[in-house]
This record gives C-alpha cells, sequence and structure tokens, in this order.
C-alpha cells in the first residue's frame, strides 16, 4: 500500500504548473513588498527590528542592501516560475526567505511561515523537469512523470495546516462570535460591504464558516463527489480573505495547492495540451526509500508537535503568547497594552523611556503587549545603554494588556528586571502574571 501510494509515477503535471504558479506569486510578493513601502516600514526605517531571538546577527543589511535583498528574491522568483536554473534558484530563494522571515517580528504571519515550509519542500521536488528552461538547455533530462510522494507530502502539510487552524478556533472568543467582531469593526468603511460586515448574522455565518472550512476542505478536495464544491467554496473563502484582510500573495497561493487535488490527467488537459500522456509502468521503489521514510516521519512528527507545544507550557497561549507562532494560530486574538519602560541606572538615578524616540507606532503596540517583544526591547536597551559605558536594570512599569476587547489586565511583573534575565522559548516565563481570562 505505500509503495503504491508513495512511489508510483503519476503525471507531474500538478508540480510542473504549480512551479510556475509559485514562481510567479512569490515574485510578486517580493517586489510589492518594496513597492507597497512594507521594506521600508518594517525593515529600513526601524531602528531594531525585533529579529527572531538568537537570530540578531541578521540585523546587519542597510537601506539600498534590503532593496537588492528582496529585488532578488523577485528575480529568483521570476527564474523559478521559467524553471531556469531551477536548483540554484528554488535553494536561493529559500535561504533569502527564511532570513526575511527571522530578521523581523513586528509584520509576522503565518502565511510567511507557510512560505519558509513549501519553499523547502519544493527545493527538493523536480519541479524543473519539464516546461523549463533547464529541459530546453539540456540541464536535466526531461520526464512527464514523479513520484506519488510529491502529492501526499504536499496534500499532508496542507491538512496539518487547515486542521491545526480548525482545532484553534474552538474556543470562546470564537465560538461566540465576538472575535469576528473585533476583526470586523476596522472594516466598517470598506466600500459596500462595510456596514454589512458588522452585522451579527454575518459574524456567525463567518465564524462557523471559518471552522468548518478549514476542517473539511482538505478532505472534501480528496474526495471526488465534493470536490468541485469544494474547490467554488475554496475560491469564495480566499477571495473573501485576500479582499477583506488584504494578506498579500497567500489565498492565492492556497488556491494554487488545488492543483495537487485533481486528477493530473484533467491538470495536462487544462494546462499542458500537447504534454506527452503518462504511461504507467510497474511500481518501482527507488533506492533512497529506507532514508527517504525516516526523515518523512521525522518531518511530520515535528509539524505534529510544534502547533500542540503550548499545551506543554504554563497558563493560556492566548494570554502569554507562548507557544503561538508555527502554531497555525490565525486570526485568533487582538493585543493592545499599555505602560511604561522605567530604566535604572548603576548610580540608582531612574528614568523613564519615551517609546518614541526608539520605536514606531506598531512597534510601540507590540512592545507593550506582546511578551517576547517587550524582553526583546529591555535587552536593546540595555545594549544601547552599555555602549555608552552604563550598568543598567530595564522595569515595565504599570504594564496592563487588553485581550480582544476585555479590561485590561496586569501584565508583566513590574519588580522583575527584565534586562538581565535569560529567554526560555519552551518554558513558561514566570515573570508574565498569571492569566485574568474568563476563558
Amino acid at each position: 500500500m505505500l509503495n503504491r501510494l508513495f512511489f508510483q509515477r503519476i503525471d507531474n503535471s500538478p508540480l510542473i504548473i504549480f512551479r510556475i504558479f509559485f514562481g510567479i506569486l512569490v515574485s510578486l510578493e517580493c517586489f510589492g513588498a518594496i513597492a507597497t513601502g512594507w521594506v521600508k516600514r518594517n525593515i529600513v526605517e526601524p531602528q531594531y527590528t525585533f529579529p527572531f531571538i538568537d537570530f540578531a546577527w541578521l540585523e546587519t543589511l542597510t537601506d539600498p542592501e534590503m532593496y537588492f535583498y528582496f529585488s532578488l528574491m523577485g528575480i529568483l522568483g521570476i527564474f523559478i516560475a521559467l524553471g531556469f536554473r531551477y536548483r540554484f534558484s528554488i535553494i536561493a530563494f529559500t535561504l533569502l526567505w527564511i532570513g526575511s522571515y527571522l530578521m523581523q517580528k513586528s509584520a509576522y504571519n503565518n502565511h510567511y511561515y507557510l512560505l519558509v515550509l513549501v519553499s523547502s519542500l519544493m527545493c527538493l521536488f523536480p519541479a524543473h523537469k519539464d516546461y523549463s528552461f533547464d529541459v530546453r538547455m539540456g540541464k536535466v533530462q526531461k520526464e512527464n512523470s514523479m513520484y506519488g510522494y510529491v502529492k501526499w507530502i504536499i496534500v499532508l502539510q496542507l491538512f496539518i495546516v487547515y486542521t491545526y487552524a480548525s482545532i484553534a478556533k474552538l474556543y470562546g472568543d470564537w465560538l461566540d462570535f465576538s472575535m469576528i467582531d473585533v476583526l470586523m469593526k476596522p472594516k466598517v468603511n470598506y466600500f459596500l460591504v462595510g456596514d454589512l460586515l458588522q452585522e451579527p448574522w454575518i459574524h456567525k455565518i463567518i465564524g462557523s464558516f471559518g471552522i468548518l472550512f478549514d476542517l473539511f476542505i482538505i478532505p472534501s478536495l480528496l474526495w471526488k463527489p465534493t470536490r468541485k464544491v469544494a474547490f467554488i467554496s475554496s475560491i469564495f473563502f480566499h477571495l473573501f480573505n485576500s479582499i477583506i484582510f488584504q494578506i498579500g500573495i497567500f489565498p492565492y497561493l492556497s488556491l494554487a495547492f488545488i492543483v495537487f487535488f485533481f486528477e493530473p490527467e484533467m491538470i495536462r488537459k487544462l494546462f499542458f495540451k500537447n504534454k506527452v500522456p503518462l504511461v504507467l509502468h510497474k511500481t518501482l521503489v527507488p533506492s533512497y526509500k529506507n532514508p527517504f521514510l525516516i526523515c518523512f516521519y521525522i518531518y511530520f512528527l515535528l509539524q505534529l508537535l510544534l502547533p500542540v507545544r503550548h499545551y506543554f507550557i504554563k497558563d493560556d497561549v492566548l494570554w502569554t503568547e507562548e507557544g503561538h507562532r508555527m502554531s497555525w494560530r490565525m486570526m485568533l486574538r487582538e493585543r493592545s497594552g499599555t505602560g511604561r519602560f522605567k530604566v535604572v541606572r548603576d548610580n540608582g538615578k531612574e528614568v523613564f523611556i519615551d517609546l518614541k524616540n526608539y520605536l514606531n507606532v506598531g512597534q510601540r503596540r507590540k512592545v507593550l503587549s506582546y511578551p517576547d517583544f517587550t524582553w526583546q526591547f529591555a535587552q536593546y536597551l540595555k545594549r544601547d545603554l552599555e555602549n555608552q559605558g552604563e550598568e543598567v536594570s530595564v522595569y515595565l512599569m504599570n504594564s496592563k494588556v487588553s485581550i480582544n476587547g476585555r479590561p485590561p489586565s496586569p501584565f508583566i511583573d513590574p519588580t522583575v528586571d527584565l534586562a538581565n534575565i535569560s529567554w526560555r522559548p519552551f518554558k513558561h516565563s514566570d515573570w508574565i502574571l498569571p492569566s485574568q481570562l474568563d476563558n
């Protein structure tokens, strides 16, 4: 059964067309990040970009270098679509994208993490074996088939993403639709639909559909009798997200994945009418079967465990944020915080920090409501002042956070010197005060 599922040769048309879609979309994402000012706002202008903890060394590129960095990724996206020097192009893009993902968190999005995973997988797939410049130039031999595991790796990855996204929504603020109200309030001025999006009955439809879509979309696409309905639902769902939430290429990337769910022969006839049909042969198990299966099990074990790690960390992830990232917890909370950073110098003098001197508006909101940002900023202040020859302690005073519109509650312990404690990525930080959430 496993040999037939993973190692049977199937038509590679879905992978070839996905490569083309993928390359075009990531190119648009990278050039769009420059054109819309995303790179300028989140990486170029800030004094400090809040890289992932332990990746501060990525904060080295200056203004023109960052524009070149994203332009290079955009060009590599075009090369990927064309299948030009594919293996080099996809590996180079993946490394650069991982770098851009790790170098800032202020504009964090789960979709950026998904692109890390997908581009990493594409490094391993033979997506350049047809309809590519590599074939035309004789760099690789033309093939019209691929192993079945290519399809099933994509399917299983998407199943994990959507299923965990659905499970994460099964909490009080989503189930009573108050979170939908929070999400839709900023959309009140949208043309035509702004007022409609404020209606409670619309919130119930959106909230219910969000849970059911995420839970059933992959099984529905896999089962032929429901595939067309699932496809139409996917178009509606992802276009709605694109228009209402304006989240870049990712709704369209999600639609591109659907080519793996239709029969390869149908994809071939739709996109590659002149492509030679695949003639099925006896299944030949490759020599690397056992190493492949070991890597397969390890990878997907990690994908299954990472999203549940917050259950093993003290207190509610909705409050502490510990274990939130890389867990497919999407659009589940709106946080706002208040407080003042106090620096105590080695001579005992106390100074309150004006955040406007260090951070932009978005960063100030993060620093006062997300604990890892709070800790990182304290470390940044410590380094900045120590470079001036001063030993300091840093405290966050009168810290309060509101989750999803609740009344603000005390958040960070004001007696803890944040500049002189270590970050523990897989353990609860006791300087985060206990949750006062009611669910």
